[in-house]
């Protein structure tokens, strides 16, 4: 499988509570019907929270300030994530995802990238 890592930030005028309702009952129905024309087979957010241990843990690596969440999104394989994207569905849904993201997602401060899990336990 090859999986989509998405580390976001939230745009500077939303609190993390408007975000993440936003991100969760808005664009993640959005991300669910566009599933077949962009052939992902799996879609995950975990939202940022628990700030009493986040901070315990960054102040003991000398972290910076958490992302505000992460998306992960699975294909069974590159060549179907490249044949979905490639069809005028899946260019459109693509087209749509990003407009919707543009609502709530800081882009010059989140990070995006192709994995490939390799699971110890």
């Amino acid at each position: 499988m090859i999986k989509l890592v998405y580390c976001i930030a939230r745009k500077a005028d939303l609190s993390r509570e408007e975000f993440q309702r936003t991100w969760l009952h808005d664009h993640g129905p959005l991300v669910e019907r566009f599933a077949k024309a962009v052939g992902a087979v799996k879609y995950v957010q975990s939202h940022t929270g628990f700030d009493d241990l986040s901070e315990g843990i960054r102040a003991s690596r000398g972290l910076v300030e958490p992302y505000d969440g992460v998306t992960e999104l699975w294909w069974n394989s590159r060549s179907d994530l490249e044949t979905a994207l490639a069809s005028p569905d899946g260019a459109a849904a693509g087209a749509a995802l990003l407009e919707d993201e543009k609502r709530f997602i800081d882009f010059s401060r989140s990070r995006a990238f192709f994995t490939e899990e390799h699971e110890i336990y």
